[in-house]
């Protein structure tokens, strides 16, 4: 997808979206083939510090040029959009995992590189020390699994297009700290249809959210989902999508 549409559906998603430097054109043209995708890859870090994470992703190394991923999905839950295109996030994996995501069938083990994941994959960083004990925030958890349905909702794809490192290529332990088989649950949720409720007299987006959703707050989401621009713009007969309990 172009970048404007990257940008769109995280942020239709619902997601605080971060973007960095010259993202839009910032990739590995050159340096390889991009697309056609096929899924989505998720990563650890191995850093700590949303400003440097962002910025070593962004940059790279020497021996490593950035961006190294697409987007950082941050402890707080944001999106740092750092690159489009083509970006040095996979390396080299298994064919027959690849097969597999283009199938939307269940994963073969890894243990051959030979394949280029960096042109069929989205890459998104995590910011997280990789060691086992650093939390994953609910937050965090929560944006991985939103990056990943929105993506997956434009290419029309399920939740086994997303994969974590480890299960591309042999010897990767990231993401560390949850299971790929988890995260891909709570994405094919998100993924299944939503509700929807016909607008009756005396309804407010507020008093649907609380009825509805448990939390007068949670208006916003109908809002968003529905493209509405304010709280008073529903109208009674009005059929409007109900996003997750």
């Amino acid at each position: 997808m172009s970048a404007a549409s990257l940008l769109a559906v995280l942020k239709d998603e619902g997601l605080h979206v971060v973007q960095v430097g010259n993202w839009r054109t910032h990739n590995r043209a050159g340096h390889g083939d991009w697309g056609p995708v096929h899924g989505v890859m998720i990563h650890h870090t191995v850093t700590s510090g949303t400003d440097a994470t962002v910025r070593i992703c962004y940059d790279g190394y020497a021996s490593l040029p950035g961006p190294l991923c697409h987007g950082v999905i941050a402890k707080n839950g944001w999106v740092h959009l750092v690159g489009c295109g083509r970006a040095n996030h996979a390396g080299r994996g298994d064919r027959d995992v690849l097969n597999a995501v283009i199938a939307e069938r269940p994963l073969p083990a890894d243990n051959e590189t030979n394949a280029d994941g960096n042109v069929h994959f989205y890459g998104f960083e995590c910011e997280n020390r990789g060691d086992g004990r650093d939390p994953w925030p609910a937050v965090q958890l929560e944006a991985v699994e939103a990056v990943s349905a929105a993506i997956c909702r434009f290419h029309r794809w399920s939740e086994r297009s997303v994969i974590g490192h480890r299960e591309w290529q042999p010897g990767k332990v990231d993401p560390l700290g949850f299971t790929m088989a988890s995260m891909r649950a709570r994405i094919a949720e998100r993924l299944a249809p939503l509700r929807t409720y016909r607008v009756r007299a005396g309804d407010t987006l507020s008093s649907i959210a609380a009825q509805l959703l448990g939390s007068l707050a949670r208006w916003p989401e109908i809002a968003r989902l529905n493209g509405l621009k304010g709280a008073d713009v529903i109208r009674v007969g009005q059929v409007l999508k109900i996003p997750k309990r």
